[in-house]
């Protein structure tokens, strides 16, 4: 399986990084309005696409299973979403009908739907679209591990496609160290033998993954995480 480091979409230059961060006041910006906590305003650098990506075109909440036969693949269960916002002038809002994105390997560190055993598969990928509030849900697993990269998972943001002014953003999450050992730890994970990347040792974390890094705590049997996200229009 090859390496997904390769440049294949945008990363930020420092200096790109730094003009955003600063727009957002260090990366965070105060929601604008009163009420129920909207989505806090937190820029993000951009990564690499990397080789993996296809668009399966599939709109679904549960991306865990393959559409055509249905199998789920095994894994510690996560349950993640995406807060996305609008930075505009210096005012933050939810940013509704986004196109969210996600695509990661399995357990075992494959990914669906790249030629060998996984060709025509079409697990742990799909997208949903952000409601009123900004938010865009996914079931899914726990990321596994395969050589030179440290776990992670794809996303890629989206908004007003059929317009001149359409705006694309691709990135990547990371995990903390300690909460990926102790899933490792388990089956199915510790079944496939990879032996993976810890984030100070992989160079796209090296190149933002810091800020990339999705919390997450205990949910029932898995695990749960929101990525707070803005998006500069």
């Amino acid at each position: 399986m090859r390496s997904d480091d390769a440049p294949v979409g945008r990363v930020l230059n420092r200096r790109e990084v730094v003009a955003l961060l600063g727009l957002a006041g260090a990366g965070l910006l105060v929601p604008r309005g009163a009420g129920a906590q909207p989505p806090a305003c937190v820029v993000r650098p951009e990564q690499t696409e990397g080789p993996y990506y296809v668009d399966a075109q599939l709109d679904r909440a549960d991306i865990r299973s393959d559409p055509r036969t249905g199998e789920v693949r095994p894994g510690v269960p996560l349950a993640l979403a995406f807060a996305v916002s609008a930075t505009r002038a210096g005012a933050c809002t939810p940013l509704a009908g986004a196109v969210v994105d996600v695509w990661h390997c399995d357990a075992l560190g494959a990914y669906s739907d790249v030629g060998g055993a996984t060709a025509g598969q079409k697990f742990l990928r799909g997208f949903q679209a952000t409601d009123a509030a900004g938010l865009a849900r996914f079931t899914t697993i726990y990321p596994g591990a395969y050589p030179g990269r440290a776990v992670h998972i794809h996303f890629k943001v989206r908004t007003g496609a059929a317009s001149a002014r359409g705006h694309e953003f691709t990135s990547q999450i990371y995990f903390d160290d300690a909460v990926t050992d102790q899933v490792q730890a388990l089956a199915p994970y510790a079944r496939g033998g990879q032996r993976r990347q810890r984030n100070d040792r992989d160079g796209l974390f090296r190149r933002g993954g810091q800020q990339l890094l999705l919390p997450v705590a205990r949910d029932g049997d898995g695990y749960a995480g929101t990525f707070q996200l803005a998006l500069t229009l």
